[in-house]
């Protein structure tokens, strides 16, 4: 039996009701615990404004957990919204603190946009500008577009119900799986990480 993927998620939104969110947290849903652990992460509005001179040791609680999150597991999930043509302030932010550690170097990363055709194009090529600041290695087949509309998302659990939608969920996640399969037949450092 294989091992299990461990994916940390993180959506760009703090907006309550987010397509980016609920997203993500249909993950969950569409795959067994024993094949991928997701896991959200939802520290982002607690995250300090980023100074580099701020950037060592001893963290700040906030930034130690993030990167914390993001080191524990085998492989990273993103998913944001646009606003006005960029990412959203408070993502670019969480995004300034993973620069500094090297917790994303060769990880692999992928991002989904739950908006409609012709949106948030800016935010990604803004994403992918930066993830190649962290080193993170980019799952191309696992970057796709699953539109999400208000009405499609469950308010109560917060995630996405259309059969559509889960299916190409399940094809990308599948992907970023199958890169982290692939990477497994390298040889693993001893004390790398720390467990979920």
């Amino acid at each position: 039996m294989s091992e299990t993927v461990r994916i940390a998620m993180i959506s760009g939104s703090l907006r309550a009701g987010s397509g980016s969110t609920a997203l993500l947290q249909t993950v969950a849903e569409v795959f067994e615990p024993e094949v991928v652990a997701a896991r959200m992460y939802f520290g982002m509005a607690a995250l300090p404004h980023f100074n580099p001179d701020d950037d060592f040791e001893p963290l700040h609680p906030a930034v130690a957990e993030l990167r914390a999150v993001i080191e524990g597991a085998d492989a990273l999930l993103l998913s944001t919204p646009e606003y006005a043509g960029d990412l959203p302030g408070s993502f670019k932010n969480l995004l300034d603190w993973t620069v500094g550690g090297n917790e994303i170097v060769d990880k692999p990363t992928a991002w989904l946009n739950s908006g409609a055709p012709g949106r948030a194009e800016g935010a990604h090529a803004a994403l992918r500008t930066v993830l190649g600041y962290t080193g993170a290695r980019i799952v191309e087949e696992a970057c796709v577009r699953l539109t999400v509309s208000r009405a499609a998302i469950d308010a109560e659990a917060g995630t996405v119900a259309d059969p559509g939608v889960r299916e190409g969920l399940r094809a990308a996640v599948g992907s970023l799986v199958a890169a982290v399969a692939a990477g497994r037949s390298a040889p693993v450092l001893p004390g790398a990480g720390n467990p979920w």
